[in-house]
C-alpha cells in the first residue's frame, strides 16, 4: 500500500470535514484575522436577502427591511455575537435567525435607521433587484420562517451555481457551461444532447460525460456551502433534504 493511500476512506472524510464545517462562521467571527472580513462578507451575501424576505413577510416596508437587515449584521459586529455561535449549537441559519428576532424585540422602542444603524453600512444591498425577487413569492402562502428557509435555498444553490461558472471560466471553458448548464436539472434528457453536440463539435457520447460531471461537481459544491455552517456531516444531508422541501413549499 502506498504511503499516500489511506487505510480507511472513511476516516479521511471524517478528517477533511472536522477541518472545514463551521469554518466560515468561526472566521467570520475571528474579529481582526486575516479571513475575517472576508468571512463576514461571504456569510452576508448568503443571508442578506433571505433575512430580508423575512422582514418584509413580517411586515416591514422596503426602507424599514432593508434598514434593519443592515443594523442587524452592524449589531453582529458591534456586539461580537459571532463569537458566541459554536458549531455545539447546529445550524447556523437556526442561531441567525434566532439572534435577528432577538435584535428585533431590542430594538422595538427604538425608532430611525440612525438610531438603529448608526448610519454604518456593512452590506451592498441591491435592494431593488431584492424587492422583485420578493414579489414573485406568494403573498399569503408562505409564513416568515417559510419564506426565510425557502430564500436560504435559492441563495445556497445559486451561490454554488456563481462558483460552478467561476470555475469553468477560469479554465477557459465558459461557451462549454453555459451550453451544458441547461441540462444540469434532471429530467433534460439525451434526448437533446444531439444539438449541444453538433454547437460544442463534440459527440453525443462526450456531452452525456461531461453533464454528468457537471451535476457531480454542482453538487459538492452545494455540499460544501451547506458544510460551512453546520456541525457534522450528517447535517449536511438534513440541510439538503431541508433545502429542498423549502423548495417545494
Amino acid at each position: 500500500m502506498s504511503e499516500h493511500t489511506p487505510s480507511n476512506p472513511g476516516d479521511k472524510m471524517g478528517s477533511r470535514f472536522s477541518t472545514t464545517h463551521w469554518s466560515m462562521v468561526l472566521a467570520a467571527g475571528a474579529f481582526g484575522s486575516a479571513g475575517s472580513r472576508e468571512a463576514l462578507e461571504r456569510l452576508c451575501k448568503t443571508y442578506w436577502f433571505p433575512l430580508y424576505t423575512y422582514l418584509r413577510r413580517r411586515g416591514c416596508d422596503t426602507h424599514e427591511a432593508e434598514d434593519c437587515t443592515q443594523a442587524f449584521f452592524a449589531a453582529l459586529l458591534q456586539r461580537h455575537s459571532l463569537q458566541r455561535a459554536s458549531p455545539e449549537q447546529g445550524k447556523f441559519r437556526s442561531f441567525l435567525l434566532s439572534s435577528l428576532n432577538h435584535f428585533l424585540a431590542d430594538e422595538r422602542d427604538r425608532a430611525g435607521a440612525q438610531k438603529r444603524g448608526s448610519g454604518r453600512e456593512i452590506l451592498s444591498l441591491d435592494v431593488e433587484d431584492a424587492e422583485t425577487r420578493y414579489r414573485l413569492e406568494p403573498a399569503h402562502d408562505l409564513t416568515p420562517e417559510k419564506l426565510f428557509e425557502k430564500s436560504w435555498s435559492l441563495t445556497v444553490l445559486s451561490n454554488a451555481m456563481a462558483r460552478l461558472k467561476a470555475e469553468f471560466a477560469e479554465e477557459g471553458r465558459e461557451q462549454l457551461f453555459e451550453s451544458l448548464k441547461p441540462h444540469l436539472p434532471a429530467g433534460k434528457g439525451p434526448a437533446s444532447y444531439k444539438d449541444v453536440a453538433a454547437g460544442l463539435g463534440m459527440t453525443e457520447g462526450a456531452v452525456k460525460v461531461a453533464v454528468h460531471r457537471l451535476r457531480q461537481r454542482y453538487r459538492q459544491l452545494v455540499r460544501d456551502q451547506i458544510a460551512q455552517t453546520v456541525s457534522t456531516p450528517e447535517q449536511v444531508d438534513e440541510e439538503i433534504r431541508d433545502l429542498f422541501a423549502a423548495l417545494a413549499d
